[in-house]
C-alpha cells in the first residue's frame, strides 16, 4: 500500500513539474512579445496576400473621416452634409484599400486611449472639412493639426516600446494623405479666408502643394517611407459645384461638370504629381506614390454604363437641384440605389464608385494608371528592409 502510495506520488509530481514547464514556456513566450508589459507591435513579416505593411495611419478631410473625428461636426456643418458617407468610414476609399491589405480599419484619433494595442491597428487623424490652409473656424481640422496628432503617437510609441523597435513599426507602417478638396470648397463656394483676392490658381495651387510637400517630408524625417498621397476629386463635377455655378449661369460642357473649376483642381494635381516623383528621386529608399482619384472619376463621368453607374448629376443623398441644396441630413432621405451613383451627397463619391477606385488603385484594374509610378498592391509587397 505504501509502495502503491509512493509510486502514484512520483507520478503527480512528475505530472505537476510537466505542467509547471508548460507555464513557463507559455510565459516565455508571452514575454518576449513584451516590452514594459506592452504587446510588440506585430513585425513586418509577409502575409498571405504579399503585404509588408504593419498599420495604416489616415490624415486627410472628408475623403478619410465621416465625421466620428470631428468632435463638434454634427453641430457645426453649416451647409455640409450630416451624413458625409453613406454609412460608415468602412465604406470610404482608405478603409476598403486596408481590407485589401488584410489590415484592420484605422480606428478616429479622438477616440485613442493611448493604449499600444489601439496605435499599433493604425489610427485615422483625418476629419471631416479638415483643410491644408489652417481654417478660420477653430472647429474644423487643419494638415498641421493633424501632424501634431502623428508626433504624440510617436511619442507613445517610443514611450512604450524601444526607440529602435518603435522606428521599426514606423518604417512599416503605411501613410495615407487626401487633402485639398475642403480648401478648394472653400475657395469656389464661400471663400471664407479672402483667399481669392489674394492669389491666381496657379499661386493657390502651388501654396497647397509645397504645404503638402513640406509635410511628407516632415514624415520622412520621422521614418516614414511608405506613403499614398491622393490627388482631388473632378469638384466641377459635384451636385453642390454644379448646382451653385448653374445658378451664377456658368456654362457647362458635355458632361455637365464645370470646367472652369476642374480646370484650377487639375493645377494642383498635376503640381503635386510632379513634386512626388522628384521626391522619390531625393529621399533615399523612399516609397511615394500618388493616386489620380481625379482621372479615374472623369473615366467614370465619361462613360458610367460601363462601370455599371447610371446617375452621374445627383446626389443619391440630399434636398433640392441635383440633391445640391441641402446635404445628407438623415440616412432615410437617401436614393434606393446609391450603387446606381456616382456622387453620395454634394461632394463625396458613392461607396460602389469607391470601391471601384480601390479596385484600380490596387491592382490598376479595371482602371489602369490610377496610382504611379506603381500600384498599392505592389507598394505594399515591398518590404522596408529591401
Amino acid at each position: 500500500m505504501a509502495k502503491r502510495l509512493e509510486i502514484r506520488t512520483t507520478s503527480s509530481r512528475r505530472r505537476a513539474a510537466m505542467v509547471f514547464l508548460y507555464l513557463l514556456l507559455a510565459i516565455l513566450l508571452s514575454s518576449s512579445g513584451r516590452v514594459h508589459g506592452q504587446f510588440l507591435p506585430n513585425t513586418p513579416s509577409v502575409m498571405e496576400n504579399g503585404s509588408h505593411v504593419s498599420a495604416l495611419y489616415l490624415m486627410g478631410d472628408s475623403s478619410v473621416d465621416c465625421g466620428k473625428n470631428s468632435l463638434f461636426y454634427p453641430l457645426l456643418r453649416r451647409n455640409l452634409s450630416l451624413l458625409p458617407c453613406n454609412g460608415s468610414d468602412s465604406t470610404l476609399l482608405p478603409h476598403l484599400l486596408a481590407q485589401k491589405m488584410g489590415l484592420p480599419n484605422s480606428q478616429p484619433f479622438n477616440g485613442q486611449d493611448g493604449s499600444m494595442e489601439g496605435l499599433r491597428n493604425g489610427v485615422n487623424y483625418g476629419s471631416a472639412h479638415a483643410t491644408i490652409i489652417s481654417p478660420i473656424s477653430q472647429s474644423h481640422s487643419s494638415f498641421n493639426q493633424q501632424l501634431r496628432q502623428v508626433y504624440e503617437t510617436f511619442q507613445l510609441l517610443q514611450l512604450q516600446l524601444r526607440q529602435d523597435i518603435a522606428q521599426d513599426f514606423i518604417k512599416s507602417s503605411m501613410f495615407y494623405l487626401s487633402f485639398g478638396k475642403d480648401d478648394y470648397v472653400d475657395l469656389f463656394l464661400r471663400n471664407s479666408s479672402g483667399v481669392m483676392l489674394k492669389y491666381s490658381g496657379q499661386e493657390f495651387a502651388r501654396i497647397l502643394v509645397n504645404q503638402m510637400v513640406h509635410a511628407i517630408r516632415t514624415l520622412y524625417d520621422a521614418n516614414v517611407r511608405k506613403i499614398i498621397s491622393t490627388g482631388i476629386l473632378p469638384l466641377g463635377c459635384t451636385p453642390r459645384v454644379v448646382w451653385e455655378w448653374y445658378n451664377s449661369t456658368a456654362i457647362h460642357h458635355g458632361t455637365g461638370c464645370v470646367e472652369e473649376v476642374n480646370e484650377l483642381v487639375l493645377q494642383y494635381n498635376t503640381m503635386l504629381n510632379e513634386h512626388i516623383v522628384e521626391l522619390n528621386l531625393e529621399l533615399p529608399d523612399a516609397q511615394i506614390i500618388f493616386c489620380d482619384v481625379y482621372q479615374g472619376m472623369m473615366e467614370v463621368i465619361t462613360n458610367p454604363t460601363l462601370y455599371g453607374f447610371r446617375d452621374t448629376k445627383n446626389a443619391c443623398c440630399g434636398l433640392g437641384l441635383h440633391g445640391a441644396e441641402i446635404g445628407c441630413v438623415s440616412a432615410e432621405t437617401a436614393c434606393d440605389q446609391s450603387s446606381a451613383h456616382v456622387w453620395w451627397d454634394l461632394y463625396n463619391p458613392t461607396q460602389a464608385l469607391n470601391s471601384l477606385l480601390a479596385d484600380s488603385a490596387w491592382s490598376g484594374h479595371p482602371l489602369p494608371g490610377i496610382c504611379r509610378p506603381i500600384t498599392v498592391q505592389e507598394l505594399v509587397s515591398t518590404s522596408h528592409l529591401t
